[in-house]
Order: structure tokens, then sequence, then C-alpha cells
């Protein structure tokens, strides 16, 4: 079978390796779609993601959809044929974290397609893969596999508005339009928000936002005034951007929530804290997800969330060095994702 492997800084191989077996209580599945991160991209073009470095070849991967090839002993859950959403959270389930209901803090995680840990935890770009039973989410109905490998990004949407708050009849501001941005816009109005405003430094995403929900589309930077204004109850900082997580403080009413769901350079920041004293702004981090991962799935399989237009491309796994070029440009794209 195929695997794709990043060895290093703009070394991704496409390479043979053997087929996997399932043992007791794991499933054997073969990739439906797999969608490519920013953190994937972190990977590949500049051999880590903040301050995860890549130390052995790692197999990328960690937004999933596949069917299921064959069960090992004991599998109830999930049987051959089944198309499956694929969580890659394998929380221990035993600590302090996971017992509170807060498995996304867990302290023995093991993320798939993450190079936090070492030996790597290997993800699922590659044609055959095994999963824990608890990790397959089997789903019915006529949605496609590419729209459920969603389901990670909008988890972290959901998880993203949880932290936020109640949200109905509420302004909110979200920075950043990519593909988390676009999910928390679908989050945001689930949850009830009356107005939603999204920015960006880039045309295309915004033209996505405006497609997927979003109320009002200002450009960062032509529009910079029009984000200055303390006008928002709560903002959620997608991005990655240290300049909007400021626009987001700036923004946010008094008592106001601001929720960081980026990740900023790992990098010394400076940053002006007396607004979130003067203005009593709550300051939130939102990591991951939990429970979300299953109400994730669940609208995804009855398209009340509906991921289409987020869809940019589908390349062969073979084609992974295109598919992660396209991904990079976010002129062209916002969710590309390898096929088998």
């Amino acid at each position: 079978m195929l695997a794709c492997r990043i060895h290093a800084k703009d070394d991704l191989r496409v390479e043979h390796t053997d087929v996997p077996e399932a043992g007791p209580g794991e499933v054997l599945l073969k990739l439906g779609a797999g969608g490519i991160c920013g953190s994937d991209l972190h990977y590949y073009f500049e051999g880590k993601n903040g301050s995860f470095v890549v130390r052995e070849p790692l197999i990328p991967g960690h937004e999933a959809s596949a069917v299921v090839a064959a069960v090992g002993a004991g599998v109830t859950r999930v049987k051959p044929g089944d198309k499956v959403a694929v969580s890659p959270s394998h929380a221990c389930g035993r600590c302090d974290y996971c017992r509170e209901g807060r498995e996304q803090l867990c302290a023995n995680m093991k993320f798939l397609g993450s190079a936090s840990l070492f030996p790597h935890v290997q993800g699922m770009f590659r044609e055959y893969f095994v999963m824990g039973e608890r990790q397959c989410y089997p789903v019915d109905g006529d949605v496609s596999l590419g729209e459920l490998a969603f389901a990670e990004p909008l988890a972290v949407g959901l998880h993203a508005v949880n932290r936020g708050g109640e949200l109905l009849g509420k302004s909110v501001l979200i920075t950043g339009a990519g593909t988390i941005g676009c999910v928390t816009i679908m989050a945001a109005r689930l949850a009830g928000a009356q107005t939603i405003a999204v920015s960006d430094i880039l045309d295309r995403p915004l033209q996505q936002a405006t497609l997927v929900g979003a109320d009002v589309a200002l450009h960062a930077q032509r529009e910079a005034h029009s984000l200055t204004q303390p006008q928002f109850d709560v903002a959620y900082e997608v991005s990655g951007s240290f300049a909007a997580l400021k626009t987001c403080m700036a923004a946010v009413k008094r008592g106001g929530v601001v929720v960081q769901v980026g990740t900023l350079p790992h990098e010394p920041l400076p940053f002006v804290v007396n607004d979130v004293m003067a203005k009593e702004i709550d300051l939130r981090g939102a990591f991951r997800w939990g429970i979300e991962f299953d109400w994730a799935v669940a609208y995804l399989s009855t398209r009340r969330v509906d991921v289409r237009p987020l869809l940019s491309g589908q390349y062969s796994l073979q084609d992974a060095v295109a598919a992660f070029q396209l991904a990079a440009d976010k002129n062209r794209s916002t969710k590309v994702q390898v096929v088998c």
C-alpha cells in the first residue's frame, strides 16, 4: 500500500509499505478522504508545527473518513463496508482531565499525525490504517466521504463556540476565514448568534465566509477602522495571527469574551493586558475538542451543516505533493483532500 511521509522540511514522499492488521478491539480502515490542515502544511513546509519538530518520518493527516475493511476480535461498533468518520484523538480516559469530561486536555493524549511525542503518532494519509473501535463513527445515508472528513475541523469550531458561552442574540467577530473560520461561522449560527462578522487579509476567504453564513465580511487591512470599534459581544481568533488577536481585544465590548483558537507563533509576543483589565474581558483558550466530535458527525450526516462549499479539490494519495501545494495557496483553495 501507499503512505505519505514527511521526512523533513520540503521533503514529502509517497512510499510503499505493508498493510497492517487489526488486532482485538481494532478496525482496519481504508482511507476515504483526508483533509490537509494547517498543521500538516507547517510540518511539510517548515519541518515543524510550533514547537513540535519532525524527528522521524511522519505520516500526516488527522482529518479523515474511511471505509471499514476488516474488524478485529470483539468489535461490535462497526462492520466491514461501513462508512465512518475517524476521530484522531486517543485520550487515556483515566487522568483527572478525562474524568472531568475535558478529554481534549488529556495528560496522556495521543493525537494522530503529530510530532508532539517521540516516537511520533502517525496519521491517516495512507491507504490503510488501524484504529481503535471507539475512534470510528459509522454513518448511514448519502453523505460523502469527503464531507465526513470535515468532522474534525467542524468539531474545532463547535468547541470554540462552546468556549465562548451563550450566543443567542449576540454579535460575533471571527478573525480568519479559512476552514476553521468558516466552520466557526456555521457553529455560531447553530448557537443562535444574531450577527456574525468575519475578517481576513485575503478576498477569496472572505467570499467563502459569506457563502457559508457570515453577515459581514471585512478586509482586515482595507477596513481596519471598522475593526477597532468595540461592537462585538464575543470574538474568536482562529487565524493564528497576533495582529488578529489584538483586533479581537479592541473589537469586543466591555465585559466581552475573546476566544483564542488559532496557534500563535511559538515565540515571546508583546501583549498589552490593560484591555483585559479595563474592559473586564474574558480571554479564553479553545484547544481541539471533546464531545463536540460526536455533534459534528451528527450535523454532517444529516447535512444540517453543509460543508460542501468549502471543498476546493481532491487529489489521489500518490499526488500528495500537488495537493499540499494547492492547500497552501489560500487565494485558490479552502480545503484540499487526499483520497484513495
